[in-house]
């Protein structure tokens, strides 16, 4: 029996999904877990598995179309019959189905034809040379209020104009309002990708929301720089994932959080809500944006079990292979700037968190020590620069400044045991 593929839902929120890439055609024997399709959504860029294995003889859903959650995007079935029959006709090529009508939310366009690119299945034109996609809804709401799409930028998918950008269009100009348009630009132009968009909504929301207020320390790493050195074969050696500086300053950054949970607050509709746990964002670079895993409970971890969590979830981030669950809840996060040789950062809240912790770049620098004799002594020790970004609606300047200072303590004076 033939099998349906559907568009998963990749958490509560979250009721679309745009499919990036299809990493099977039609035609293509697939097993069972094998990763069939790369999905984006608000929250996640994952790859999806084949719910069963078998021949995958469909495929509904184009590369860049959004859909809503639970859309057959594919079908499985077992061994293809007569599977040789294109080649028979000459074709070489491998058929894909794409039907006609609405899916979900965006409507699909039948123009494939062998060879051609997947996308062109889901383009609408408009006017000579200008290529538009959008969803129903949106063309209604442009015919409603007298509006010309092509004059609105999309910021979905391949350049989809989404129901917030016609939206967004429509309260800055209004019905029948047409923006001033630039000049034409030189160079290579190219729509941002979901994620890149999905990151600009949000971190223009965030300045608007929260007064942002920014505070540097640097810290002496010395201590833990020898300790790691020291132990850094033995420690992968035993828990299998490399020693690095991150899970030293994650675990003093959970121990400053419960000192002073404040900083680990959230204002939502005018109440502080005090967070129970230590939920700790680990900004992650891509090559096609930014993500941030969450490490749950962190006040609770032990040192290996810190680490391995953060690579584990670091590595599956870059594989696509995070669960919604795993980038949702977080508390506070450590944004690590310094890794491309920056000083220090000046960071953006993540909503709805009060602060965000960006590490800046070690250096080993001359440092003047004094001993308890108050005698002076220069020395070259490992330095490095750490910014608290922190919402001043929640967190005066002396909070902020003494959860620094527990997190300097805490790394400077470092006893834990790493085991």
């Amino acid at each position: 029996m033939p099998t349906d593929v559907v568009m998963p839902q990749m958490g509560e929120s979250i009721f679309e999904g745009a499919i990036t890439k299809w990493l099977k055609q039609a035609g293509d024997r697939v097993e069972k877990d094998e990763p069939l399709f790369e999905i984006s959504t608000d929250k996640v860029d994952a790859e999806i598995p084949a719910p069963v294995g078998g021949v995958l003889t469909e495929i509904r859903v184009p590369v860049g179309a959004t859909v809503d959650v639970n859309t057959v995007v594919a079908v499985i079935d077992g061994p293809m019959k007569g599977a040789a029959s294109d080649e028979a006709q000459g074709t070489g090529a491998k058929a894909q189905s794409f039907s006609s009508g609405t899916i979900g939310t965006t409507e699909v366009v039948p123009c494939y034809k062998a060879g051609a690119n997947e996308a062109t299945a889901f383009e609408q034109r408009s006017e000579p040379g200008r290529k538009l996609r959008s969803s129903p809804l949106v063309r209604r709401i442009a015919k409603e209020n007298n509006l010309d799409l092509s004059r609105i930028a999309g910021s979905g998918s391949e350049g989809r104009i989404t129901k917030e950008d016609i939206l967004r269009y429509l309260s800055q100009y209004g019905p029948g309002g047409v923006a001033p348009q630039a000049p034409p630009l030189a160079g290579r132009i190219e729509p941002m990708s979901r994620m890149r968009a999905i990151i600009a909504e949000r971190m223009v929301e965030s300045v608007r929301i929260s007064p942002h207020v920014h505070t540097v320390y640097k810290i002496d790493m010395t201590r833990i720089a020898r300790l790691r050195e020291r132990e850094r074969a033995g420690f992968e050696q035993r828990h299998g994932v490399k020693l690095t500086y991150m899970p030293f300053i994650a675990a003093a950054a959970a121990q400053a959080l419960v000192k002073f949970p404040i900083v680990n607050a959230s204002l939502v509709d005018g109440f502080i809500h005090y967070h129970p746990s230590v939920n700790l964002g680990i900004a992650v670079a891509l090559d096609w944006g930014l993500i941030v895993p969450v490490v749950r409970g962190a006040e609770g971890l032990d040192f290996p079990s810190l680490a391995r969590t953060i690579a584990d979830l670091a590595g599956r981030a870059r594989t696509k292979k995070l669960l919604p669950d795993e980038i949702q809840g977080g508390t506070f996060t450590l944004t690590n700037s310094g890794v491309f040789g920056g000083e220090f950062g000046t960071p953006i809240l993540n909503q709805p968190e009060a602060a965000i912790l960006a590490i800046g770049g070690l250096r080993k620098e001359p440092v003047v020590l004094s001993d308890a004799e108050g005698n002076d002594t220069i020395a070259i020790r490992s330095m490095q620069h750490f910014c608290l970004g922190f919402d001043h609606r929640l967190i005066d300047g002396a909070e902020a400044g003494k959860f620094m200072s527990e997190i300097k303590r805490v790394l400077e004076e470092w006893n834990k045991p790493i085991q």
